[in-house]
């Protein structure tokens, strides 16, 4: 049996959803190791004019505890 521990990260991108979720995922590996999933809670698009100007995600990134 292993501990799990989840930890929620808000992150933004220009580019894309996925570019933001990769943003989170490389923002908690500087501080976590041995990260096991990445779970997409919310997407939210940010308007200017009609446009998309930034793509934001909530992501639980999860780890196993030693």
């Amino acid at each position: 049996m292993a501990v799990v521990k989840v930890i929620e990260i808000i992150a933004e991108s220009t580019e894309s959803w996925e570019a933001a979720v990769q943003d989170a995922v490389t923002e908690a590996a500087k501080t976590v190791d041995g990260l096991q999933t990445a779970y997409v809670q919310d997407f939210q698009a940010i308007l200017e004019g009609n446009k998309i100007v930034k793509y934001r995600v909530n992501v639980k990134v999860s780890f196993i505890v030693k």
